[in-house]
Formats: structure tokens, C-alpha cells, sequence
């Protein structure tokens, strides 16, 4: 085992509530929050329901942890496999740049599932969330930009950040953490493919790194061993996945840098790789006064990874592929000014406006803002009018991230528009859930969250 690989455990394991600034707790508590209204979000659209009849065929009738979505209960593994599928497929969840993971999607179902099933409380839940986050983020910058071009990040590394947050939970020691990452990391999987295809795979991919992860910790407790340096083994993940590793980012300043405080929220409900450009086309109509009619032609100044993305898809053939259509997700901000939940599902593919605006829209490889990604994700468009003048719109902080980050009643805000769409909860549960998640750090029994949840007629 490396001395980083060592360092990153020895941390993992000897990490304890009394250590969490004031600040992480809370942004714990913030993401917890975002994470629970993107899963409520996806209550009956597809593929979420095929989940949902899987656990039933192949879990228990009952259990102790619940799924979201319907508010029923099973296993821990399968409720961590419905919710993980669950909260990922608005496209609302969180994202840490320099790492490219989206944390929330695979930590909180796989720490949350658990949680109910070891009858740990709020306050444990919120160290081993903060275990995964820790991990996971430094995980996936150590895997470099190379990993995420094949591989989703979320998916392989989050299977790991998930295993961690569970293990924490668990209380394991560093021996333990180091099994853990060795059977969680041989598990590690999760291809772009699926975006030429308009495939359902990355509902999956969350899924079976949230429950891999949690299978991982529970094997591990039982005394099952893993690779001992399976991040940078000579046939490790990184010999496999990656040209561009950095072993030192697996130790970056543990236990001072939190880079959980680091992660963005989600304004817009599309692929991340959109954000900055959306949020620069949006300044420079309003500055220029512009309306999407006056617009003949959008180019925007991306990082290679947004072409690697984005690039797949020409004409969106589903509302989840919409959103890895940089044309799209731009011609929703230019007809609506907004591109959200509503926007997509009610005009992404039918209005006729959106489909034009999308062939007027390319995307051209920038070296300076290539040169800032991951770390920083900027935005640059240049607008030319129907007219033929040319203009240009530049965002450094796009909305949502660390340095324009979303205050709590901005995210209960959000929350509850995240609810509304779907239905999934009247406003009283709404106003009971916010409670609830402000004061997580002081529950004692979890139940009452799931419980609070969940639909009516329904039993947790």
C-alpha cells in the first residue's frame, strides 16, 4: 500500500463528529436536503419504476430501510439501489468540479439505507457522508480528466465513496478501510456509451454504485478481504482507467481542506458540462437586451470534457438526452430564460423554437478554459444578432458553485419546486422536511425523516 493510499485511511478511520467545523455540518445538512428533493423528484418517470419492481422481485417484502419514491421499505441493499437510481435522474444533484463526481447521488442513499438499518442517528449519518465525500472527491481527482472521458466518475468512484461512508458508519479501522476500498474498487464500473443511445444506464450506474458500495462494507464487516492498494496497484483502477493519475491527490491536505464545502448545487436541470454556457448566454441576452429571435448563431468556448459529453448527442431523442444537448439546454434559456424540470418535459423536444435554436449553437475547444477545468468551470459564449454584430457573454462562477453557491432558502426554494413537479409530497411534508434536515445533526432515529416522506397511504 502507498504512503497516499495509507494517509487516506488512517484519516477515514480516525475521523469523528467533534473534528467537522461548524461549516461542514451545515453544508452536510445543505446537501442533504438537495440529495432528498432530486430522489422525491423522479416519483413515477421512467426507468425509476423498473427499479422499483426489481427490488420488489428480488428483495424482501419488508425491511428496515425505505425507498424514497414509494415509501416502502426493504433491504438496505436494494432501498440504497432505488434511491441511488432515483436521485439521479433529474439531473438536479450535486457536483464537485475538480473531481467531476457527483457525491450526493451514491453517498447519501448508501449511508442513509444503512443508517436505518444499523439504527444510527443524524448526527452519525452526517460524519459518514462527510467520510464519503472526503474520499470520494479525492479519489476521483486522482484519477485525472483521462478516467472521465470513458469512464463515468460517478459510477466508479462513487462505488468507493459510497463503501466509505457505509464503512464509517460501521466504524471500521484502517485495516477495515483498506479491505474496503480493495473489494469496492474490483466493483468499480460505468461507461459513457449509453449517451449516443439515449440509454437508461446512468440511472444504473448510481444504483449499483450506491448499493455496490454499501455490499462492499457489509462483506468487509464479515471479514472479507480486498486488494490492498487497488487505487495504485499495478493493476489497480488507475492502471486500468486512467493515464493521468496523480497519487497525491489521495492525501491532499486531509483533515484541513474539506472538499465537501467545495461541491456546487445545481441550478439548472441538465448535465453539468451546460451550466457555464447556459449562465453566459443568459448574461449577455440580458445585457444586450436580446431576445432568442435576434440570435443567428451561438458559439460556445468549452473544456474538452464538455465536447467529450456533450458531443454524443446531435438530436435529443428523450427529455434525459435533452440535457446533454448543449443546443437544447441553450435554446430553453433563450426562449424561456430558464432550463428547468417544466422547461424540459413540456418543450425540450416539441417546440419547434428550441430545435432551431439547437442548430444555431456549436461548441469549440477554448485552450484557456480547458486550461482552468476541472478546477474551474468557466463560461464563454459569442452571440452574433441577425444583424451580424457579435457579442460576447463570460461567467467564471457558474450559479450553483462554491463562490456563487445557493443560500438555504434558495435550496428550499428549490426543494420544493423539485416536489411540486413531481407530486411526490404536499407542501405540509415539504415544510416538515426542510424541519427536519435544518436540525439533521439532532436525530436521534431516522425513521421519522423516511416517514415524514413518504406518500400517503403509504407505511414506512
Amino acid at each position: 500500500m502507498s504512503q497516499h493510499t495509507q494517509a487516506l485511511t488512517e484519516f477515514l478511520a480516525s475521523l469523528h463528529y467533534e473534528q467537522l467545523p461548524e461549516a461542514v455540518i451545515s453544508r452536510t445538512e445543505d446537501l442533504f436536503l438537495d440529495w432528498l428533493g432530486s430522489a422525491l423528484a423522479s416519483q413515477g418517470s421512467h426507468p425509476i419504476p423498473l427499479f422499483e419492481r426489481y427490488a420488489a422481485m428480488m428483495g424482501p417484502v419488508s425491511g428496515p430501510a425505505t425507498i424514497l419514491v414509494s415509501g416502502k421499505t426493504s433491504s438496505a441493499y436494494f432501498a440504497a439501489l432505488v434511491n441511488g437510481a432515483s436521485s439521479h435522474l433529474v439531473e438536479q444533484d450535486d457536483l464537485h468540479n475538480s473531481s467531476v463526481l457527483h457525491p450526493a447521488t451514491v453517498v447519501f442513499p448508501a449511508v442513509l439505507a444503512a443508517a436505518q438499518d444499523l439504527g444510527k442517528s443524524g448526527r452519525e449519518l452526517i460524519v459518514a457522508a462527510v467520510a464519503g465525500y472526503e474520499a470520494g472527491i479525492r479519489i476521483g481527482e486522482f484519477l485525472g480528466r483521462s478516467h472521465y472521458r470513458i469512464f463515468h466518475t460517478t459510477a466508479t468512484v462513487g462505488t468507493l465513496a459510497a463503501a466509505v461512508g457505509v464503512g464509517k458508519l460501521m466504524d471500521f479501522n484502517q485495516e477495515q478501510f483498506t479491505h474496503l476500498l480493495g473489494t469496492a474498487g474490483t466493483q468499480a464500473a460505468g461507461l459513457w456509451e449509453f449517451l449516443r443511445d439515449a440509454a437508461d444506464s446512468k440511472q444504473l450506474h448510481t444504483a449499483k454504485a450506491a448499493a455496490d458500495g454499501l455490499l462492499a462494507a457489509y462483506l468487509t464487516a464479515e471479514g472479507l478481504s480486498g486488494a490492498k492498494n487497488i487505487l495504485e496497484g499495478e493493476q489497480g483502477m488507475a492502471a486500468g482507467m486512467s493515464s493521468d493519475a496523480n497519487p497525491a491527490c489521495l492525501s491532499d491536505s486531509l483533515g484541513s481542506r474539506w472538499a465537501l464545502i467545495e461541491t456546487s448545487f445545481k441550478f439548472h436541470a441538465s448535465c453539468r458540462h451546460t451550466h457555464p454556457a447556459a449562465d453566459a448566454l443568459l448574461e449577455v441576452m440580458q445585457r444586450e437586451n436580446l431576445r432568442a429571435e435576434d440570435i443567428a448563431r451561438v458559439i460556445t468556448r468549452v473544456h474538452q470534457g464538455a465536447i467529450d459529453v456533450l458531443g454524443r448527442v446531435q438530436v435529443p431523442q428523450t427529455v434525459h438526452q435533452a440535457k446533454f444537448s448543449m443546443g437544447t439546454v441553450l435554446g430553453l434559456i433563450a426562449v424561456y430564460g430558464k432550463a428547468g424540470l417544466p422547461e424540459f418535459h413540456q418543450h425540450a423536444l416539441t417546440d419547434p423554437r428550441i430545435g432551431a435554436f439547437r442548430d444555431k449553437v456549436s461548441m469549440v475547444l477554448d485552450e484557456h478554459v480547458d486550461g482552468a477545468y476541472p478546477q474551474r468551470w468557466l463560461g464563454r459564449v459569442e452571440v452574433t444578432t441577425v444583424q451580424g454584430r457579435t457579442v460576447s457573454g463570460s461567467i467564471d462562477e457558474p450559479k450553483g458553485d462554491p463562490g456563487n453557491t445557493l443560500s438555504r432558502a434558495e435550496l428550499e426554494d428549490k426543494f420544493r419546486r423539485l416536489l411540486a413537479f413531481s407530486g411526490a409530497c404536499s407542501d405540509e411534508q415539504a415544510t416538515g422536511l426542510v424541519e427536519l434536515v435544518w436540525h439533521l445533526r439532532h436525530l436521534d432515529n431516522l425513521d421519522v425523516l423516511t416517514r415524514t416522506a413518504a406518500p400517503a397511504g403509504t407505511a414506512s
